[in-house]
Order: structure tokens, then C-alpha cells, then sequence
């Protein structure tokens, strides 16, 4: 009896490296431990056999002996060396740019966690993809180690997607629960989390929901078949969240979590990032602290919830080295699971004209017929009220019992479904009334 004769080994994937963070150290550990499960499940090895950093003296924790050593990453893209780049510099434009361009248009597959560069570029990036017929990879852009972008461009192509929503941001999710369990200030919070090294020393790209927009941007394009246009998110970020706030919520039922939200309507695609009181009895509400989830609500799937680590250097690289196995194995699609040219271009629908339940947080002057102000303002507007809760601090009551001061009073009002148009518009005339002493707090409410 005579054997098969032997296959020939396949050539080595040699990947580049650009990148020697957190989690390209991550990516090279990853890597190494997996060397041999990766090599029988991909069918050939993967190899990193090149690498570029700023700094060549840094410690990283990893060895890098018998590496060629770029101090260019667009040198590197071109290298011949290598067969596929993997791109972890970050930053929308500049140096990770350019080595992308340059992989790509070498012929390269690249793999990138740049959500910032894909919210600006990933269309551009992607046509050059497509044209050279080279993958464009970027699972780990999203909510780091949840494999949500694998899932929408893949699991789910069978389904029409209505809405996507999520936690996308890991140190807000981490403030907005210390915040809601210990009664903490957002300053308090934010502090401790820069201590603990879930915030940057400069917390403005996460606090303020921009971080969450550019994943938000890219996962829209992929649930709804349409461009990239992160120009058309409206962004609110958390900083103005009080303990108050989450106090009301947490009685009313709900919890407070930074949410991107993606919706087909009948007038367009509308994306919005914003805090949003989340039914306590949700999934998404369950979330807490540093982990991310995302919420896909589908024809045939219905509702979808994806739990899990969202940053952070193992996640993270977890995802990068998913997207180089499918490379390896040959398995990775276009980018967007359509050819560029059938992405849509959708309407862009103004935050003016969402529609759904909304928290007021008023500080009332405490004088009569300021609350029936408030009321005649609301209804003119035909805004429903589903419940009216006034909080007068122990203190002051027991200072003023009849309420005759004239402090301010926290009043919550929680309307029934209507617009944004429509609350902007009474609350400014509430404002020029003078029944309240500040800005007033908006909180949208997303039903489950």
C-alpha cells in the first residue's frame, strides 16, 4: 500500500508590525503562545518578522531579537519582508495613514485597531482594498475584544438590522458605575479612574463621547450597508452626569450609561452619542464598570447583546490576531462586507427630529406658580408628561418647612414619547419665563 505523498508546508504569513504599545506587545505575546495552535488551525505559520516604533531603547517585555527594525512605518509597509502589515501607531492621519496607503497600495493585506483613521478614511481605505483585492481588516476598532464587526459582516447577513446601540467606552462605563454605587462626583471618578489608568491624563476623546462616535461610525456602516459619515453623529459626552441624576434614575428604574446609537428611521440613518437612561431590567443596563456591549436589534435575531472586555492590551490584541488568522487562512471578505461602490450614501437625519421619552432635570425657583410655568410650557409644546418628582434636600425642608425661600428645587419631569425639537423648544421658554435658576439637565430615555 503506498501513502499519499506529502503535502508542501505553506509559505509563512511574515507579518510587520507598526506599533509597540500596549497592545502590540500584547499582539507579539499572543502570537508566540499560540504559534502552534494558529499554524494547524490557519494552515500555515504566521511569523511577525519585522516591526517599527518611535522609541528602540523602550522596554517593552518582549523579545524582539532576530526582528528587522524600521524607524519609518511606511518603510516598513513597503518592505519586502513582509507579506502582511499590521497597523497599531494610531491617529486619523499622519504616519499611520500613510503606512496603510502604502501597504495597500503594494499589494498588502493590512490589519489596524485605528478607529480614528476608518471614521475619517475607511471608505478611501477600503476602495483601495478592494482594488488591489487585498483584505482591510479592523475587528479589534470596535469594542475591542467583542468580535461585533466579524458578527455584522458576517453572522448576521441574513438579517435587516433596525438599530444598533451600545457601550462603547469603556472609562465612561467605568465613572458612570462608580458614580451610581458609591455616590461619587463625575470629578471624583474621573480622578481615580486616571489613577487606575482606565483615563488619559487629557480624558476629553472618551468623557466627551468622541471616542465612542468613531466606533459607532464604523459599526453604523457595517449594520446598515451605508458610507462611513462620522460628520453626522451628534456627540454629547458625560461630564455634565450628577450624582442626583443617577439617583433619580436608579428610583425611576433606569441607569445611565454613554450610549452610541445607530437607527434606521423613515428620514435616514440617525447616529447619536449621548448619556441615556436605559431601563434597569435591559442587558445593556447589567454592564458595569470597564467592559463594553453592544446590542444589535435584527429582523430575524430580534435582540443580540455582546458583552465583554472592550480595551486594554490582551482584548484588544485578541481581536488583531483574529482578523491575521482569517488573512492567513485567506478567509477575510471586504471590508465592509459590500463592494465599496454599493454602499449607500444615507440621509443624515438632525438630532432635532428624534423622537422618544425624555428625563428633565429642572432647578425650579421656589415661588408659586412656577411649576404651573413649567406645565402650561410642556403642554403647549404637546409634550405628555408621564411623571412630575420634586426633591427638596432634607436640610432645606427642615430650614424652610413651607417652602417660601424661594431656593431652587430639583424637579424631574419624564415625558412620554415626543421630540427633541419639542424639548428644546419649551424648555427656552422656561427659561426666558425665569422659573429656573440653571440650565436645564437632558437625559433621552431608550426604551427596551
Amino acid at each position: 500500500m503506498t501513502s499519499a505523498p506529502a503535502q508542501p508546508a505553506a509559505t509563512p504569513l511574515r507579518i510587520g508590525l507598526a506599533g509597540l504599545g500596549t497592545v502590540g506587545a500584547s499582539v507579539l505575546r499572543i502570537l508566540h503562545r499560540q504559534e502552534n495552535a494558529l499554524s494547524e488551525r490557519c494552515g500555515r505559520a504566521i511569523r511577525v518578522t519585522a516591526v517599527s516604533a518611535r522609541d528602540r531603547t523602550r522596554d517593552r517585555g518582549v523579545d524582539l531579537g532576530g526582528l528587522t527594525w524600521f524607524d519609518d512605518p511606511v518603510a516598513l509597509a513597503r518592505s519586502p519582508e513582509i507579506d502582511c502589515l499590521v497597523e497599531l501607531v494610531g491617529g486619523s492621519d499622519g504616519p499611520a495613514k500613510a503606512a496603510v496607503e502604502a501597504a495597500l497600495a503594494a499589494g498588502k493585506p493590512v490589519v489596524t485597531a485605528n478607529k480614528a483613521l476608518l471614521a475619517h478614511h475607511g471608505v478611501a481605505l477600503a476602495a483601495l482594498a478592494e482594488e488591489k483585492g487585498v483584505a482591510l481588516a479592523f475587528e479589534a476598532s470596535s469594542a475591542g475584544g467583542i468580535p461585533i464587526v466579524k458578527t455584522l459582516r458576517e453572522a448576521l447577513a441574513g438579517n435587516t438590522v433596525t438599530r444598533l446601540y451600545g457601550i462603547l467606552n469603556g472609562t465612561c462605563n467605568y465613572i458612570l458605575s462608580r458614580m451610581e454605587m458609591e455616590g461619587l462626583t463625575f470629578e471624583a471618578c474621573l480622578k481615580d479612574a486616571q489613577r487606575l489608568g482606565y483615563a488619559e491624563a487629557d480624558p476629553t476623546f472618551d468623557v466627551e463621547g468622541y471616542d465612542t462616535a468613531h466606533k459607532l461610525a464604523i459599526l453604523t456602516s457595517l449594520a446598515f450597508g451605508t458610507k462611513i459619515d462620522a460628520e453626522a453623529i451628534h456627540v454629547e459626552g458625560i461630564s455634565s452626569i450628577t450624582p442626583l441624576d443617577l439617583k433619580m434614575a436608579d428610583e425611576l428604574g433606569y441607569r445611565i450609561k454613554l450610549l452610541g446609537v445607530a437607527e434606521r428611521t423613515k428620514a435616514g440613518i440617525e447616529q447619536r452619542v449621548h448619556p441615556t437612561m436605559v431601563p434597569k431590567s435591559s442587558a445593556i443596563a447589567q454592564v458595569m464598570g470597564v467592559l463594553n456591549a453592544v446590542t444589535v436589534d435584527a429582523d430575524a435575531v430580534r435582540e443580540l447583546t455582546l458583552v465583554g472586555p472592550g480595551a486594554g492590551g490582551d482584548p484588544t490584541a485578541s481581536a488583531v490576531v483574529a482578523d491575521i488568522a482569517d488573512i492567513a487562512r485567506g478567509t477575510a471578505g471586504l471590508p465592509f462586507g459590500l463592494p465599496v461602490a454599493r454602499l449607500e450614501t444615507a440621509a443624515r437625519t438632525p438630532m432635532q427630529r428624534h423622537e422618544g421619552g425624555y428625563y428633565v432635570r429642572l432647578s425650579v425657583v421656589d415661588r408659586p406658580g412656577a411649576a404651573a410655568g413649567i406645565a402650561t410650557r410642556m403642554a403647549q409644546a404637546d409634550i405628555s408628561l408621564e411623571s412630575i418628582v420634586q426633591r427638596r434636600s432634607p436640610a432645606a425642608a427642615a430650614q424652610d418647612p413651607a417652602g417660601r425661600s424661594g431656593t431652587p428645587v430639583p424637579v424631574v419631569l419624564i415625558t412620554y414619547a415626543t421630540s427633541e425639537a419639542a424639548i428644546r423648544s419649551a424648555l427656552e421658554q422656561v427659561s426666558a419665563d425665569g422659573h429656573i435658576a440653571e440650565p436645564p439637565q437632558v437625559i433621552r430615555i431608550e426604551r427596551e
